[in-house]
């Protein structure tokens, strides 16, 4: 009897100490301060990603340059296109573009890093449990979505702009800023795009949204797919954006046979 008054003397004391562990309550400078250190390290990672490329530039290039070569060759008729720069500062461009490109993927797992243990202090046991494979899940389809734009979509839109230049017997001046700038693009986009998934696993989680609304926005979902197809894709042609956004769907499909997956274990353990 003696060591519970203890211990629940401990628990109210205002020190805050519980167990023999003091619980440190953090201040609006505090917070500040660790938002910057957080910043300050996912900088660093995006450096070090930004100098990896920059010492392997011309092998990161070559790998850059498949989609273009893929594209020529699927067209068949390689010889219509020619890569140039147009402005002074095309080949400048051309740089940037690849370094930011590969720092982001280089970068990526640690930003995730970063960011959930920022974040982590301010989750409730329930949440931070979520925290770990919400992260991989991202990492997982930020790669995928990238992949997808980088080695189906991105070689897609090569093929179809040098056909439909071939039927208008025209010579096709690709500027090489402008590949590398649509390339980055489309696989950040399509990479982001691939988290939202994610997102809908995560509310379903915590009880934020049921299947039953994920299953009557469905026609909602292949609008708002569309329109994120046409902001990802870089030309108003109806094949390059059907490609970006039938995986989308699909992806939304999937969402819903896992979430009630989820659901139905959930009722059935609370059967049980």
């Amino acid at each position: 009897m003696r060591q519970s008054d203890d211990d629940e003397a401990a628990g109210d004391s205002p020190d805050g100490e519980q167990g023999g562990k003091t619980e440190k309550v953090m201040g609006f400078l505090d917070h500040l301060e660790e938002l910057r250190l957080t910043l300050f390290k996912c900088v660093v990672a995006f450096v070090i990603g930004a100098v990896v490329v920059a010492i392997f530039f011309t092998e990161f290039k070559t790998f850059l340059d498949w989609p273009m070569e893929r594209g020529k060759v699927a067209s068949g008729h390689p010889e219509v296109m020619q890569v140039i720069t147009n402005s002074m500062m095309g080949a400048f461009s051309v740089f940037i573009s690849i370094g930011f490109l590969g720092a982001v993927f280089f970068a990526m797992p640690f930003l995730l890093f970063f960011l959930g243990q920022f974040i982590a202090p301010a989750l409730t046991a329930k949440e931070k449990s979520l925290l770990t494979p919400a992260a991989i899940a991202a990492l997982v389809l930020f790669v995928a979505g990238g992949a997808f734009a980088f080695f189906l979509l991105m070689p897609s839109v090569i093929e179809f702009s040098i056909q439909s230049n071939v039927l208008l017997k025209t010579a096709y001046l690709l500027p090489l800023d402008s590949y590398y700038s649509t390339l980055t693009w489309m696989v950040l986009g399509l990479g982001a795009a691939f988290q939202f998934p994610m997102i809908l696993q995560v509310l379903v989680y915590l009880d934020l949204i049921a299947v039953q609304t994920l299953r009557s926005w469905r026609r909602v979902a292949v609008v708002l797919c569309m329109v994120a197809a046409a902001l990802i894709t870089p030309t108003p042609d109806a094949v390059p954006m059907l490609m970006c956004a039938v995986p989308l769907y699909l992806l939304y499909e999937a969402a819903i046979v896992v979430a009630v997956a989820y659901t139905s274990k959930l009722a059935a353990r609370s059967r049980a």
